[in-house]
């Protein structure tokens, strides 16, 4: 009897270990008829950021291991060359600008009033010119003077008369004002201008490294007078926001789930506390592909990735680090993707 008992007692121990590592690997199982516990690592994405521009490094604004929110200026160019050149599009728009208005306000009072008293001077001149001819044209017939000065009289008295057409125009050029093609062609200008403008903005502010989304800072790739361009990363950011819990599902417990359904997360580094999160995804095929001929044992050991979005207020979650998960079985209301109600972070517990 104790021969047997002796080994009995092994293979018991034995079956129980086994029992409890297939749970595990499996990726968890139902605790009871109304909750479904899965086992998984959280994770997160990582990003590496580079700037836009090309050129030395003069500030780096963060460090490794710093939370930085989405917005914030983490590194800086030398920009003097491209402020130099946005000043330069800026100096040239106002100069188009001022050169359009002028266009479109047309000729001065002052001006119109000159070609006014031109047109008088050239009209008096004319007529006076006239009569001179006509007089001396007269006194040729009358043999008084000679043909010649009659001929010269007549001549300027048709110059004068050409300055009157002259300034005659010159006078509607002034009230017309500037001539719609050349309006055009200022307000073309003035377009390319600005463009120019905004370039040399976009270039400036490339000198600039924002950070894209909230998150912590890894790793800090490159140091202040180093040459950095779009090809080297400057920080590598790891995007808190969102969070997830990387589990498995097995095959037969798939049914079971549908994204939003509410979920609590817990980890061995804060035994004891709870976090809030739901099903954010779950995959639409296995992990490994199945074979062409199954048997349906075979079948229930496939596994679906599922992934449970969580909170993490106080940031105490960490890439890879363990977690415990627990799906209401229950509750199956979606919206959106997140549970029914309130922001599933910020709404009540």
């Amino acid at each position: 009897m104790k021969k047997v008992l002796r080994l009995l007692i092994p293979l018991l121990v034995l079956a129980v270990g086994i029992g409890l590592w297939q749970a595990r690997e499996g990726g968890g199982g139902l605790s009871d008829d109304s909750q479904l516990r899965l086992y998984g690592n959280v994770d997160m994405r990582e990003v590496a950021l580079a700037i836009n521009g090309s050129g030395r490094i003069a500030e780096m604004l963060a460090r490794e291991g710093e939370a930085v929110e989405k917005g914030q200026v983490l590194a800086r160019l030398d920009a003097d060359r491209q402020q130099a050149i946005a000043d330069r599009a800026a100096a040239q728009v106002a100069a188009g600008e001022a050169g359009l208005a002028r266009m479109l306000s047309g000729s001065r009072p002052e001006e119109i009033s000159r070609a006014e008293a031109e047109m008088d001077a050239a009209s008096a001149q004319a007529a006076d010119a006239k009569r001179t001819a006509e007089r001396l044209q007269d006194l040729s017939r009358q043999n008084l003077v000679s043909r010649q000065q009659a001929d010269n009289a007549a001549a300027e008295a048709e110059a004068a008369m050409q300055r009157r057409k002259a300034a005659s125009e010159t006078l509607k050029l002034a009230r017309l004002g500037p001539r719609q093609e050349d309006i055009d062609a200022a307000r073309a200008a003035l377009r390319a201008d600005k463009a120019q403008l905004a370039l040399a903005a976009k270039e400036l502010a490339d000198t600039t490294l924002i950070a894209p989304s909230v998150g912590i800072i890894r790793n800090r790739v490159l140091e202040p007078g180093d040459m950095a361009s779009p090809q080297r990363p400057v920080f590598t950011l790891a995007i808190t926001d969102p969070l997830w819990v990387r589990a498995y599902v097995s095959e037969t417990d798939l049914g079971k789930l549908r994204p939003g359904m509410p979920a609590t997360v817990s980890t061995d580094s804060f035994p004891g506390k709870q976090y809030r999160g739901w099903v954010g995804f779950i995959s639409p095929t296995a992990e490994f592909t199945p074979q062409t001929v199954q048997t349906e044992e075979m079948r229930t050991q496939l596994v679906y990735q599922v992934r449970i979005q969580v909170c993490n207020p106080e940031g105490e979650l960490r890439l890879g680090m363990p977690a415990s998960v627990s799906i209401d079985l229950r509750s199956g209301e979606l919206q959106n993707g997140a549970p029914a109600g309130n922001d599933p972070c910020h709404g009540q517990e």
